[in-house]
């Protein structure tokens, strides 16, 4: 399984060709399909390229929804 850094992870942003790529709770999951990620945004408030393990805390729906994606690799937080 991959293992990005957050620098790594930043790069995947959803912007300019860019896959959307998202860390929640030190796993990696590709966003990149889903129409709610349009240009690696999601709802204005979040943004592909980060670890959105706290924001996800503060969403309306729970982190179950990151099932329908694929988790791709492991974040290292080292």
């Amino acid at each position: 399984m991959k293992r990005f850094s957050k620098g790594e992870l930043a790069q995947y942003n959803g912007k300019n060709g860019a896959a959307a790529y998202i860390a929640y709770e030190g796993k990696v999951y590709d966003v990149s399909g889903s129409f709610l990620w349009k240009n690696g945004r999601h709802q204005v408030l979040h943004n592909a390229g980060r670890d959105l393990t706290e924001t996800i805390k503060q969403a309306p729906h729970g982190a179950d929804m990151l099932e329908r994606v694929p988790m791709v690799g492991m974040l290292d937080e080292s």
